[in-house]
C-alpha cells in the first residue's frame, strides 16, 4: 500500500471510529487523519502480532479495513482517557 493509500486509509478508519464511539469527540478532519493513522499503525502491528499477518498489505483487504478500524478505535478511546475533561 502506497503512501497516499495509507493516509486514505487512516481518515476512513478515524472518521469510522469516531462514529463508532459515543459522544462528542474533539478534534477536525486533521485530529480525525492522525488518530486513523496511529490507529491504522496500531492495528497493523497488533494484527501481525495476534494473526501473524501483514494485514496492511493491501488497501482494498478486508484484513485491513478491520485492523486499522479497530486500532483507531483504541487510539481514541485511550487519547479520550488521555485528554477528558475535568469537571
Amino acid at each position: 500500500m502506497g503512501f497516499l493509500g495509507f493516509l486514505l486509509l487512516g481518515l476512513i478508519a478515524g472518521a469510522i471510529a469516531k462514529a463508532l464511539i459515543p459522544g462528542e469527540q474533539p478534534g477536525g478532519w486533521l485530529a480525525t487523519l492522525i488518530l486513523g493513522v496511529i490507529g491504522a499503525m496500531v492495528g497493523g502491528w497488533l494484527g501481525g502480532l495476534i494473526f501473524d499477518v501483514d494485514v496492511m498489505d493491501k488497501f482494498w483487504s478486508l484484513s485491513s479495513w478491520v485492523m486499522a478500524i479497530v486500532g483507531s478505535v483504541v487510539v481514541l478511546l485511550i487519547w479520550g482517557a488521555l485528554t477528558g475533561r475535568k469537571r
